[in-house]
């Protein structure tokens, strides 16, 4: 029997310290409590343990099953998910009341199953957001509507300060990497037709590193993210969260997330974060505000 192929251990920019405190047992205990989700477990995030710790999370809207399954996500998959929860938006808007948020982001599975990928669940849960806590800052990451302009339509009305949509990796590794109903370009005229509809939302996107894609390709990409009108990126490590998952070719040192930040910034890029821990709603308020970063 041949032996198993040896892990290739995380480098120290990568160690991250396990969830616990006060602060992050409560809002584990209310997110149980009012039978949310967040993207922040499912997606077995690094940063779980600071942004909990600080009370603050990513609320995932309409279950847990995703119908698509990408490569990289950890989120279950499957080809209907739960039916929508009508007291959903109530239940987050009460979550984001209770933590006292400033910035709050939202964001959801893919729905194929759903005639319009759950665009109004979006609406709705931002408008009660806005009843709940009126002044909270509130961050849209949604799926790509597989195109459709009136389910984008209905989310751009509901006014966020923020659309976010990711094309997740370069246009070569698209195919690979992310579910075959996703599309690279497609991701892309989402991001273009936000900025066209709605001028003053801002629009971000994200792209992970370490699958094997070269500075070219990442340059490129932003520069496809630039002209298509977005004005904040974030770029980050991606971490293989289970064997079943796209292995991780690369763990891209510190260093080449600065020198990407400094790309990005050049190419016009108002808000950037990159570096290996950095997730799209990685403080996100705080980016929002202009606070860009390199962590």
């Amino acid at each position: 029997m041949s032996a198993r192929p040896k892990t290739t251990p995380k480098p120290p920019w990568l160690k991250v310290r396990p969830p616990s405190g006060a602060r992050y047992g409560a809002m584990k205990e209310r997110v149980r409590r009012l039978g949310l989700h967040t993207v922040c477990g499912e997606a077995r995030c690094p940063n779980l343990a600071e942004c909990w710790g600080e009370g603050t999370a990513t609320l995932m809207l309409l279950g847990e099953i995703c119908t698509r399954g990408c490569r990289f996500c950890a989120v279950k998959t499957a080809r209907r998910g739960e039916p929508p929860d009508p007291d959903e938006p109530r239940k987050v808007a009460q979550a984001v009341a209770e933590m006292g948020l400033d910035h709050v982001v939202l964001t959801s599975v893919d729905r194929d199953d759903l005639a319009d990928g759950g665009a109004a669940h979006f609406a709705a849960t931002v408008a009660e957001v806005r009843r709940l806590c009126p002044g909270v800052g509130v961050e849209l990451l949604t799926p790509d509507f597989r195109g459709s302009e009136s389910a984008l339509g209905s989310v751009l009305d509901a006014a966020p300060e923020v659309l976010a949509h990711n094309i997740e990796v370069v246009r070569r590794l698209t195919p690979a990497i992310r579910d075959q109903r996703c599309d690279y370009d497609l991701s892309l005229e989402l991001l273009r037709r936000a900025r066209a509809l709605a001028p003053r939302i801002e629009t971000k996107s994200s792209i992970m590193l370490g699958l094997g894609e070269s500075d070219a390709e990442v340059r490129e990409a932003l520069s496809d993210l630039r002209a298509a009108g977005v004005g904040t990126v974030t770029l980050g490590q991606y971490l293989r969260p289970t064997p079943k998952h796209a292995p991780v070719v690369e763990y891209c040192p510190p260093e080449r997330f600065r020198t990407l930040a400094k790309w990005a910034r050049e190419l016009g890029f108002r808000r950037v974060a990159s570096d290996p821990l950095v997730r799209s709603s990685y403080r996100a308020g705080a980016l929002f505000e202009g606070a860009g970063t390199d962590r």
